[in-house]
């Protein structure tokens, strides 16, 4: 439980955290809020994407991987894999899915690598796909965007506002979950979690 809330709370501030950037220089205005029952909807959706996906993609793809060659690889392959599954979604782009790749693939792959468990990956994945559409109506990685909390009003280049993919192709986005996913992939090395390439194993 603890693990699951860490996660959440470091998904909620950081995309909370690109919002307010993007409120500091004018790209994202409040024009309203709708009724708390607007929040319902988006719950069912974070909790089936997020503990399905790192079931698939943390818990068998990447270990599958690793086994065979190591962590490093498979934060690669993991990260490719997860990102361009995403072209699959209706409204999405080759760069929304580059970004996926580079800032979600790396940062759910060293938290499952800080705890060797899925439950900090997990809170990241449900609380940020949660925030996003639920309080902040944003659209979740070029699906189908339904109205939460906030009414809002986005205006500006999408190389911020990420567009029609949503926060996952912003430039701020990819700033902040790279940068979080490097100290975390820290934290692992030196809780000695990775697991070296079977050609550099000791016998």
């Amino acid at each position: 439980g603890r693990e699951w809330l860490v996660g959440g709370l470091i998904g909620a501030g950081l995309y909370t955290g690109c919002v307010l950037l993007l409120m500091a220089f004018g790209m994202f205005t409040i024009e309203g809020l709708n009724p708390i029952s607007f929040m319902i909807p988006a719950a069912a959706m974070a909790i089936k994407s997020s503990v399905f996906e790192e079931l698939v993609f943390r818990a068998v793809l990447f270990k599958s991987v690793e086994d065979m060659t190591g962590s490093w690889i498979a934060i690669v392959v993991s990260s490719l894999v997860f990102g361009f599954l995403h072209l699959l979604n209706p409204d999405a782009t080759v760069a929304g899915a580059t970004y996926i790749a580079i800032e979600a693939g790396l940062l759910l792959a060293a938290m499952y690598l800080v705890t060797r468990r899925l439950w900090l990956a997990i809170g990241f994945h449900m609380l940020w796909n949660y925030v996003q559409s639920a309080v902040f109506s944003g659209i979740v990685s070029g699906s189908i965007s339904l109205p939460g909390l906030i009414q809002a009003k986005i205006e500006g280049p999408s190389f911020y506002t990420g567009g029609s993919f949503g926060m996952e192709q912003s430039v701020f986005a990819l700033l902040l979950c790279t940068i979080t996913g490097i100290v975390m992939l820290v934290i692992a090395m030196r809780r000695g979690h990775l697991v070296p390439a079977p050609w550099n194993r000791k016998q």
